[in-house]
């Protein structure tokens, strides 16, 4: 880690350490801000004290984060175009950078103190939004091109119905347990409040196998919410690091070999797709749609360029270190370039699955060496979500536990909206969609209230929506001001 600040004057390293404690507290905000998400229910139903509960949120937080992969990681790159990221002067890059995390960090400190369960993820995607329009109004670039719209779309709509998914799925769990287990002789107290289980049975607990269950559920929670959340702190340090220093950062200088090989034959591989499906004009699908196939063929063509600029880099070379620095950002700039147009292909109609499993196989391996991360980045952040899971949790955990719904929650409402939340975080991580582990809990936990009839407190989902609704424009005009004065000083 060291090395970071032996390639430029005492200023600039400095500026770059303070950029990586900028990251390391927005990932602690993150944890002490979404810890409600994970204990909130093992709280309230008595399932495990605060403070236990807490320690062990932390610990599968830091697990969820080492062992979640970089697929979000990523995603969070590259909602920024590739241009910008390699075009960046070091000092606009800086800018870049602290704009993003002040705006962040200021919005999740503020939703934090006044008790209100808002996403993280929308403030950091508001914050890079607002970044990219601002260096395209700068630089009088187009504002259609200031953005990654493929990966901001897919973002957007995550963003979007991960709630609504939330609502419905733990809504649809308690449905199913109120007609299976209502008059069930052993489960029945699952619809048990902890004062009504104190008051029938005598004890503050809740049943033990409804205890293990809710305490494995959170433990899910906790582990997914690593997994995608700590992905995002990945991401963010990345981007510093490629941005900054891209001649270090831009490709992976301790790939071996063999990764180095594994890139060079599915560029071949790549190379003979796209000839044999231009020459291949007796298709149908093309032959129907003219149009479609004109279009096709020439972003065929275009990728077929790239794929030979990547191979000429790559011609003789078993080792990034010996490439210059141009080349290694050069390089970087073609992989991308092809695996977006892979994406393309991927997501068209007229493509079989057979051709579409073969494209997602290649195209991991494209990007194999140019998404990574350095072991020591995904420790450190690791321990800073771990850490700040473990503070400042109290604020959210009033208002998940008690003002969402106008009753106590019950053990099974409490176990719906989590094991509700961990799936769909867990599914997100994996497919590499940065998704708000907040909304995902909050909406559950209210699906389960709705359908159990015990009524919502219509101030607090208020709030919680108008919170969800501003974050991303807030973040975005407080990353652009913040970005334009930055420049300004400089």
């Amino acid at each position: 880690m060291l090395y970071l600040f032996s390639y430029s004057d005492l200023n600039h390293s400095l500026l770059v350490f303070l950029a990586l404690l900028f990251i390391l507290f927005y990932e602690a905000i993150n944890g002490f801000h979404d810890t409600a998400n994970a204990v909130s229910t093992l709280i309230y139903t008595r399932a495990m004290s605060a403070y236990t509960s807490v320690i062990m949120s932390g610990v599968f937080n830091f697990l969820g984060v080492l062992l979640g992969g970089l697929t979000v990681a990523y995603a969070i790159v590259h909602l920024l175009p590739n241009d910008l990221l390699l075009n960046a002067t070091s000092k606009n890059a800086l800018a870049m950078i602290f704009s993003m995390l002040l705006a962040a960090i200021i919005w999740n400190l503020s939703t934090w103190y006044f008790c209100l369960p808002a996403s993280s993820s929308h403030a950091l995607i508001g914050a890079i939004i607002g970044i990219g329009l601002t260096n395209a109004i700068i630089t009088n670039s187009s504002l259609v091109n200031a953005l990654n719209i493929p990966k901001m779309t897919n973002v957007f709509l995550s963003l979007i119905l991960s709630p609504v998914i939330g609502l419905i799925i733990a809504g649809s769990l308690i449905f199913l347990l109120r007609h299976y287990l209502k008059d069930n002789k052993t489960f029945h107290r699952i619809h048990m409040t902890p004062l009504e289980r104190k008051k029938v049975d005598g004890k503050k607990r809740p049943p033990f196998l409804i205890r293990i269950a809710l305490i494995l559920s959170s433990i899910g929670v906790s582990y997914a919410h690593g997994a995608n959340d700590g992905q995002k702190g990945i991401g963010l340090i990345m981007l510093v690091l490629i941005s900054i220093m891209p001649a270090s950062f831009s490709v992976n200088l301790n790939a071996d070999k063999k990764e180095i090989i594994d890139t060079k034959n599915v560029l071949n591989n790549l190379e003979k797709y796209y000839l044999q499906h231009i020459l291949n004009t007796s298709d149908k699908n093309y032959k129907n749609n003219k149009i479609y196939h004109s279009i096709i063929t020439d972003q065929f063509f275009h990728t077929i360029k790239d794929i030979k600029k990547a191979k000429l880099l790559l011609k003789n070379i078993f080792n990034y270190n010996t490439l210059s620095i141009k080349k290694r950002l050069e390089l970087r700039h073609f992989l991308l370039c092809i695996s977006d147009a892979i994406d393309h292909i991927i997501n068209d109609n007229h493509i079989n699955i057979q051709d579409k499993h073969f494209l997602k196989k290649n195209k991991e391996i494209i990007l194999n060496t140019i998404e990574y991360a350095p072991m020591w980045i995904i420790l450190i952040v690791a321990l800073s979500l771990s850490i700040g899971t473990m503070i400042g949790w109290k604020r959210i955990v009033v208002t998940i536990g008690e003002k969402i719904g106008k009753k106590s929650m019950t053990y099974a409402q409490a176990m719906s909206a989590q094991i509700t939340a961990s799936i769909s975080i867990g599914i997100a991580s994996y497919t590499g969609i940065p998704v708000s582990t907040t909304h995902i809990l909050s909406s559950s936990v209210a699906g389960t209230m709705l359908i159990d009839g015990d009524g919502i407190q219509i101030k607090t989902i208020k709030n919680i929506a108008l919170a969800w609704i501003l974050t991303l424009p807030v973040s975005i005009l407080l990353s652009s001001v913040l970005y334009s004065i930055i420049l300004f000083l400089i």
